[in-house]
């Protein structure tokens, strides 16, 4: 059943509308509605296009944490063959809020890393709700140093609110966990392709972003704080979050601009959520450009490449 946010309530009333016609049709009775079900279709199509071409900054927020939206789990199952899980950060534990493994992206032998949210309340308590503790980005540098050793490239996607804030992730080595995976990021003589899939959310993001090729989804987001985070601490009040994201410049085209990610995979009509395969298969294709501008590259020219873009970002010229 399709879920939808607040301000989509004249595009949910169209749809229910076409539903209530499609159920009166289905009943028989000799009532012919095919062409009022096409023409109210084509009323909530339009309406659902014109309402995404003016999101506001706290919308697209909204949409970046649709619980329909396509995970990490759904675009390694989209994406990727032969995909051979591994676990454990060889220290510690498991953690269930990072993926990853080994496996092929159109025919090439690569490794991913992806952060997983979950999609119920089961998974999302097993999954952390997507902050890793250290024990997780452990295994991603351990992920990362295993693909640099095969010479695969990396995969990551990202979907975050932030690595976890509890007592035993900070008694763990939370900060260093996180800046060890960032400076192990940028040592890597392969290339690293990283995906911002919803909520990029400050290090616990960028410890599995820095790389030669930042994409982001349309409707992601992707910043050092979220939003009702930065409400909070500059006005005292989270309800002010909907001006903190518009100030904050979290959306992928301002995040383009500024020169912080590289390019934009376009969604569906309506979002991820709407039509997931489309998504997948839009960020797939968007993945595998990235990938072929570092083909025969030198291991030394995609690692200098790599930190000369992140030292480009904010430089005045």
């Amino acid at each position: 059943m399709r879920s939808y946010l607040d301000f989509e309530k004249s595009v949910a009333e169209l749809e229910a509308k076409v539903d209530e016609l499609k159920a009166l049709s289905a009943g028989g009775g000799g009532v012919e509605l095919g062409e009022d079900i096409a023409r109210l279709e084509e009323k909530a199509r339009l309406a659902l296009v014109d309402l995404y071409k003016s999101l506001t900054p706290w919308q697209r927020a909204l949409v970046a944490r649709h619980p329909q939206r396509p995970h990490a789990r759904d675009l390694i199952e989209g994406m990727i063959t032969d995909f051979t899980p591994l676990a454990g950060d060889r220290g510690f534990a498991e953690d269930e809020a990072v993926i990853g493994g080994l496996g092929r992206f159109k025919g090439q032998s690569v490794c991913v890393i992806g952060q997983e949210k979950g999609f119920d309340t089961t998974s999302r308590l097993k999954h952390n709700f997507g902050m890793a503790k250290p024990e997780g980005y452990r295994k991603a540098v351990r992920l990362m140093e295993l693909a640099d050793r095969f010479g695969v490239p990396l995969i990551t996607l990202v979907d975050t609110a932030g690595a976890f804030p509890g007592i035993e992730a900070e008694e763990r080595g939370q900060a260093q966990a996180i800046a060890v995976s960032t400076e192990t990021c940028l040592s890597l003589g392969v290339p690293i392709v990283a995906l911002i899939v919803g909520e990029g959310g400050s290090g616990g993001a960028i410890a599995i972003a820095t790389a030669n090729r930042v994409l982001m989804m349309e409707h992601a987001i992707y910043s050092v704080i979220s939003p009702e985070g930065a409400a909070s601490i500059l006005w005292r009040d989270a309800a002010k979050a909907q001006e903190a994201a518009t100030n904050m410049r979290i959306t992928a085209a301002d995040l383009l601009k500024l020169g912080v990610i590289d390019a934009i995979v376009k969604e569906p009509a309506g979002g991820a959520h709407r039509d997931p395969t489309a998504a997948i298969a839009a960020a797939s294709e968007a993945i595998e450009e990235s990938l072929g501008q570092f083909s025969g590259m030198e291991p030394t020219a995609i690692r200098d490449a790599r930190a000369e873009k992140f030292l480009a970002i904010g430089r005045m010229l």
